[in-house]
């Protein structure tokens, strides 16, 4: 294989009972599998190698090929630690839900539903109440066509709704770009920082989130908000190409003091992509375990997906999202980013019984 050597894991078997050898746990996490599809960065060319003959896989590969797909496998099979919040632990060995919380006049799907602190606050209540391991608070739209908001703004719409969840104990995740933002939310307490610019934005946030020991979501993005659909391309496969960015960032993180361990990775579906790219990625999502950090997949109520269903506007698209959200859950996602918390909370409910009948044995 020529060029750097991907690897995907595929042919997902309900239990590993009876197959010692011949199947791998993915990230420590519910699911395990038989075979890896193995893409040749340089060519695209791909081939089916089982679990039982990865390693000899591996040693056949060129010298300079060696060590990097070696230690994508072994980031494949490690178990994630679990997020840590300050006295607040959120597991990662199976899929957990981050409620979304807008307090924005503009966001896509939820722009003014929670004008205000007190209904934003108890929005988050619910949300927690009804299962979900972290609660979002967004206070900048960055949906397609978005413009930047000043950080004072920014700080007068999250701050009062962080104070309201964190005093509670509640586990919150805030969704800014801004180092400023950053600093005054994490005065208040412990959380987990989203940062959809993946640090590049503010010059001074990797400092922060390194100084603070917070987890961080590096998303992929091409362009800014304003202009990053309005041709979104790409040279490479686009699998490949966010795969590649992604493991960059990482690096550039870790370089900044951020410990790798504190890292998710989001693929960033809508940002910067096309229907078909979004479609390759999801299809997809098992490769990027291979960059050893959890993944958040948001995909809830994206365009994609009234593309797909008629034009259906962005308030009905329940069932699209929840589509996706066990698409997620079946590649081993471990954070699945919603509007709608009840009803994926239910069905990921669902899908966490059938793994667990599967992996009871009888």
């Amino acid at each position: 294989m020529a060029g750097k050597v991907y690897f995907r894991p595929a042919g997902f078997v309900d239990a590993p009972f009876g197959l010692d050898g011949k199947v791998a746990r993915l990230a420590g996490g519910l699911l395990w599998f038989s075979q890896v599809e193995a893409i040749a960065g340089g060519t695209g060319a791909t081939d089916l190698v089982g679990v039982a003959d990865i390693d000899r896989f591996i040693a056949a590969l060129g010298a300079d090929q060696q060590s990097a797909a070696a230690a994508a496998w072994a980031n494949i099979t490690a178990p994630r630690p679990p997020l840590k919040l300050g006295d607040r632990m959120v597991r990662l060995d199976q899929p957990q839900i981050v409620g979304i919380v807008n307090v924005t006049p503009d966001s896509f799907s939820d722009g003014g539903r929670y004008g205000d602190a007190a209904a934003a606050g108890n929005a988050g209540f619910a949300m927690a109440a009804a299962g979900a391991a972290l609660v979002e608070i967004g206070g900048e739209s960055t949906r397609p066509g978005a413009q930047p908001v000043w950080e004072e703004d920014e700080k007068a719409r999250v701050l009062p709704v962080l104070v309201q969840l964190l005093g509670s104990g509640t586990a919150v995740s805030l969704d800014t770009r801004k180092a400023a933002v950053m600093e005054a939310a994490l005065a208040i307490g412990p959380l987990m920082i989203n940062d959809v610019s993946a640090l590049t934005f503010d010059p001074r946030a990797a400092g922060v989130i390194a100084r603070s020991a917070c987890p961080v979501v590096l998303m992929h993005h091409q362009g800014p908000p304003e202009t990053m659909q309005e041709a979104p391309r790409y040279a490479r496969p686009v699998l490949l190409e966010v795969y590649d960015w992604l493991e960059q960032r990482i690096e550039a993180a870790v370089a900044a003091g951020i410990e790798r361990s504190r890292i998710i990775v989001d693929p960033g579906i809508g940002f910067g992509k096309t229907v078909q790219h979004n479609l390759q990625l999801l299809n997809g999502l098992a490769l990027f375990h291979g960059l050893g950090c959890p993944v958040m997949l948001g995909a809830s109520r994206k365009r994609m997906i009234g593309a797909l269903a008629g034009e259906a506007p962005a308030d009905q698209r329940l069932a699209g999202s929840i589509a996706l959200a066990l698409k997620g859950a079946d590649q081993g996602v471990q954070l699945l980013r919603v509007h709608d918390v009840v009803e994926t909370v239910q069905a990921i409910r669902v899908w966490r019984g059938l793994r667990d009948a599967a992996l009871t044995p009888l």
